[in-house]
């Protein structure tokens, strides 16, 4: 398996775990072959769909109930409305011209009680600290917090104003890949836990529209 390949199978444990038992109608944007979706129909979702802009899709729809392959642009006129219980971006928004925007226009498509579930990576991740404060570098790589393909930047708080924006309340907000290295503890506990974000790589959420 090649390095596009790994990139469109993965299954997310971490990230299905913020996905509620009892969910029936999942969409998930981004859902390359349909790794992250399968599992969800195996653990019991009844109903998995998929939007995917690259060849991947094809995959993708021999897994998924239904897989629309295009933009997130392209799908949202063709999605059914009030009709999904969690609406999934892993690692997406930040891809995005306009995600707050994208997130609006989704909100018809929830289900009542519905909401986003989405990981969100945090540019106040410490080895980006360090390479902009100490080094003076702000540097694209293939992957991570500086992939090269990430048109948006987000923080913990950021992404906390946009939920508020858009009328959502944050259900779980959940660190993903945490550094446990001692000097950054260290840090998180002089600073009276202003710096414990900075040890995590990406955020995990679940939000949904106030009532």
């Amino acid at each position: 398996m090649d390095a596009d390949d790994r990139y469109y199978e993965q299954d997310r444990a971490e990230m299905r775990a913020l996905v509620p038992a009892g969910a029936r109608r999942v969409l998930e944007v981004g859902c390359g072959a349909g790794t992250f979706g399968a599992a969800l129909k195996a653990s019991g979702v009844g109903e998995v769909w998929g939007v995917e802009p690259s060849d991947a899709s094809r995959r993708a729809e021999q897994v998924l109930d239904r897989v629309i392959a295009g933009t997130v642009d392209e799908a949202i006129p063709q999605l059914p409305g009030g009709h999904f219980d969690w609406i999934v971006f892993n690692d997406v928004l930040e891809h995005l011209v306009d995600p707050e925007q994208c997130l609006r226009e989704l909100l018809p498509k929830l289900a009542p009680g519905g909401g986003f579930i989405a990981s969100i990576p945090n540019l106040r991740y410490y080895k980006v600290l360090r390479d902009l404060v100490l080094k003076g570098e702000f540097e694209y790589v293939e992957h991570g917090v500086m992939d090269r393909t990430h048109l948006r930047f987000f923080t913990p708080k950021s992404v906390a104003r946009m939920w508020d924006r858009l009328g959502c309340e944050v259900l779980e907000k959940r660190a993903l890949n945490t550094r446990r290295r001692p000097w950054l503890r260290a840090l998180s506990w002089m600073t009276l836990g202003a710096t414990e974000d900075i040890r995590s790589p990406q955020f995990g959420w679940r939000v949904r529209p106030r009532t």
